[in-house]
């Protein structure tokens, strides 16, 4: 990857998250993100959606309110904030919480961007100068010559963290995941994240990656009864059939079958409710306890180095205790 500092060297063990969801009630976060802490996840991820809650401020309080846990931000969009003062903020959180922090940056939904009046004529050329300023400036080191959309040359932070965060650009698409080869810290898969689709992203990173971050959503439950998880998950799994998904099931060895399916049926609803139950397996961490830790597991076996669960279903606090079922390190 891009020349930067030297990031700290990532845990031996592979590590397992939890999503904050964003539509989880206010006086759930905290009591959710604690109990995500003891029952030994390793990191909690924030979600920025438009109209939602901020992902710095989620980030700074779930990182105050808890002790060990790895806090990921997932994603700030690239247009969204101005670069330098982007990295105030994420230096002032690493400085504060020292490597419990990781940071998502990607385009953005378009049509959020475009309503805000954020969306670039290039978005590649946007997250790829965006990208390689933010690391360089949140190391103390001056900003890069000014580029089409960045503007920070010669712009230096004072205050700088010992253990500088990863950046990690939450981009789906090959031509953005060959920029995060060359310009980032890794990559953030959103869901689903099939093994295949994990195996052709890294492919994606090209050889300037060196052992990138890989982090991966998916949807999950977990059940005594498989048919219990399965349905739970599978309203989470609706939009997989649309055009927009197709990275994500290109690799896939049923992909022109789920295409098929959901040509045929009348709405995304009936396409989830109808889809195969093997298909379901493969894209969302579902089932049994020792189902969903086998999917955590193929997940890592295909190179990532985080495997973020995305609480499916109603009384998602609840969740959390079943979900913490399929951990491999409680097997």
């Amino acid at each position: 990857m891009s020349q930067s500092p030297a990031h700290p060297a990532r845990p031996a063990h592979r590590s397992v998250g939890v999503m904050l969801p964003l539509d989880l009630p206010v006086a759930e976060v905290l009591p959710y993100v604690r109990r995500a802490e003891e029952l030994g996840f390793d990191q909690v991820w924030v979600v920025e959606d438009l109209g939602w809650r901020g992902g710095v401020a989620q980030a700074a309080t779930v990182l105050a309110s808890t002790t060990d846990l790895t806090v990921g931000i997932g994603i700030l969009p690239a247009g969204a904030r101005n670069v330098a003062f982007a990295a105030m903020e994420l230096a002032t959180l690493a400085q504060l919480h020292p490597g419990r922090v990781i940071a998502g940056i990607g385009h953005g939904m378009p049509a959020w961007m475009r309503e805000v009046g954020s969306w670039p004529a290039s978005p590649l050329t946007l997250i790829k100068e965006y990208a390689r300023a933010l690391r360089l400036l949140v190391a103390g080191e001056p900003g890069p010559e000014n580029g089409r959309y960045v503007r920070c040359e010669g712009v230096v932070l004072t205050e700088i963290p010992e253990i500088v965060p990863p950046v990690i650009l939450g981009v789906r698409g090959p031509k953005s995941q060959a920029v995060a080869g060359e310009v980032a810290d890794g990559l953030l898969l959103a869901e689903p994240a099939a093994p295949a689709y994990i195996t052709a992203s890294l492919a994606n990173l090209g050889p300037a990656a060196n052992s990138p971050e890989i982090v991966v959503y998916d949807a999950a439950a977990v059940d005594d009864d498989e048919e219990a998880a399965l349905a739970r998950v599978r309203p989470a799994l609706e939009s997989v059939g649309e055009p927009q998904w197709a990275a994500h099931i290109d690799p896939l060895p049923f992909a022109e079958e789920l295409r098929a399916h959901r040509a045929a049926g009348p709405d995304a609803q009936h396409f989830a409710r109808t889809m195969p139950a093997e298909w379901v397996r493969a894209l969302s961490v579902s089932g049994t306890p020792d189902q969903a830790r086998a999917a955590i597991e193929a997940r890592h076996a295909a190179g990532a180095t985080c495997v973020v669960l995305a609480p499916a279903g109603p009384a998602r606090l609840a969740a959390l205790d079943t979900l913490a079922r399929a951990l491999p390190h409680r097997h």
